[in-house]
């Protein structure tokens, strides 16, 4: 499955209005850190406003920019920028606040609102705003927005797009060649992390759950990811931790084999060290190929951990499948129920 197979099946095969939203964080091209800021900044302004002049859009987007500056002060794949050199001066208290509203409004949002909503060189079929710059010096937000706001998925998409940034930053940060930029899991703490300096980058639920769309991987149910929350959703090994350190050639506790699981489905007494379902092994490699055509770090380390080509990472799952189906029992495991397909 190609990249634009990959995209097109995400936003199309269950349409919904989270799916267009989490494309555009998930795949859309990313030169500039922008779209993840303004990301948070609709998600911010969005559930109670119709007409969002830029001077009102202008500190929610830039002081999210400033506030990542700090820890990260490359935020894209250019040399030079205006809007970030004011949101350093705004940092370093060499500008103040309504400095920095102005920067924006002239500098910040010059190339940011047009490209939003493009994923895969095509606008999603969604709007969540419309751009009246010319007529009233803003966005005007849609009824998509505050839908996707009014149906409580905020929260999930919030930290899903400060994941997807962090890994994003991270990898401008280390300028490192893709293919040797890799990703690993901490089960200690349940976080993405950089080996080789051992920089946690971001939680594994953040990260990992825009490719769910915010459901079970088992049963579909509905998750969340904020820590306190009653349905916190946990970090699931498919094929057991307890099968050793490699499954299929591939770590055991690598992304490729992480999803991300409502309480009753991880607890569940039947699952144990049984193997999985084959109907969980295909629902892992669509989930790893949504992984795989996003842009690094989690595509390179995606590939690295099960193959190259769509042939050779199903040939990951499939001997991932055999080894736990031969050295644990042969019964596989089923969730004790399934929703109707949530991704």
């Amino acid at each position: 499955m190609d990249r634009g197979d990959s995209v097109a099946r995400f936003t199309h095969d269950i349409p919904s209005l989270d799916s267009y939203w989490r494309a555009i964080v998930l795949f859309g091209q990313n030169v500039a850190s922008y779209k993840f800021a303004l990301a948070g900044a609709l998600l911010e302004l969005g559930a109670n406003a119709e007409v969002v002049p830029l001077d009102v859009l202008a500190l929610p987007f830039a002081t999210r920019v400033a506030e990542h500056l700090r820890a990260h002060d490359k935020q894209g794949t250019f040399q030079k920028s205006q809007f970030l050199d004011a949101c350093r001066a705004y940092n370093s208290g060499d500008l103040d606040a309504d400095g920095l509203r102005s920067n924006t409004v002239k500098l910040g949002f010059q190339n940011v609102i047009d490209a939003f909503h493009v994923v895969d060189k095509t606008e999603v079929p969604q709007r969540f705003f419309v751009d009246e710059r010319k007529t009233s010096k803003g966005i005007r937000i849609t009824d998509n927005l505050r839908g996707l706001l009014d149906d409580g998925h905020g929260p999930n998409l919030g930290e899903e797009a400060e994941a997807r940034w962090r890994l994003v930053e991270t990898a401008w940060a280390l300028n490192l060649p893709r293919h040797l930029l890799t990703v690993e899991f901490e089960p200690s703490t349940e976080t993405l992390l950089v080996p080789r300096r051992r920089t946690c980058i971001t939680g594994a639920r953040a990260a990992l759950n825009g490719y769910q769309k915010g459901h079970c991987f088992y049963c579909y149910t509905a998750i969340d990811i904020a820590s306190s929350s009653a349905t916190t959703c946990h970090v699931d090994h498919v094929f057991p931790w307890s099968a050793g350190v490699y499954v299929g050639r591939a770590p055991v506790d690598g992304i490729w084999n992480l999803v991300l699981a409502c309480a009753r489905c991880n607890d569940w007494h039947e699952k144990g060290a049984r193997p999985p379902h084959q109907r969980y092994v295909e629902r892992l490699n669509i989930r790893n190929e949504y992984l795989i055509s996003s842009h690094h770090p989690l595509r390179p380390t995606l590939m690295q951990q099960t193959g190259q080509s769509s042939a050779e990472r199903s040939a990951t799952l499939k001997r991932a499948f055999d080894q736990v189906s031969v050295k644990g029992a042969r019964a596989q495991w089923v969730a004790p129920e399934e929703l109707d397909r949530g991704f």
